[in-house]
């Protein structure tokens, strides 16, 4: 059986509350020759889950941008979908799991809490 879209994920029983934690790394481009390019291929970010009890790190392309949320900001996955890579070793293979997403946004609850922070800033600011 061949999965080639992944398995999809139904994201509250699966994770849980997410919260961001920080970017992990960034996936380059190699170019023909096998040089790393500047170019960004891709994005992982940490994030911490509820139903996990851990961290764990998502993918997303280049395309969704860069994420700079606030530490512990309450996050969604657009599409969370679960794959595998597997390596060949001397006895058969070893599989590792992995999550990618189309991009990683604050969830209504975090926008809510922004929009009353800022809308508390600018009463201050007056």
């Amino acid at each position: 059986m061949r999965l080639a879209q992944g398995i999809v994920i139904e994201k509250e029983k699966t994770f849980g509350l997410l919260k961001f934690s920080a970017l992990r790394r960034e996936v380059r481009i190699t170019d023909e020759e096998g040089n790393v390019t500047e170019q960004i291929k891709g994005r992982t970010y940490d994030l911490k889950s509820k139903e996990q009890g851990c961290m764990i790190q998502v993918s997303i392309p280049a395309s969704a941008g860069e994420k700079n949320f606030d530490y512990n900001a309450e996050v969604e996955l657009i599409n969370p979908v679960a794959d595998t890579v597997a390596s060949a070793t001397y006895m058969g293979a070893d599989v590792d799991w992995y999550i990618k997403a189309e991009d990683i946004k604050l969830s209504q609850h975090s926008n809510q809490l922004n929009n009353k922070n800022e809308t508390e800033l600018k009463m201050k600011k007056q």
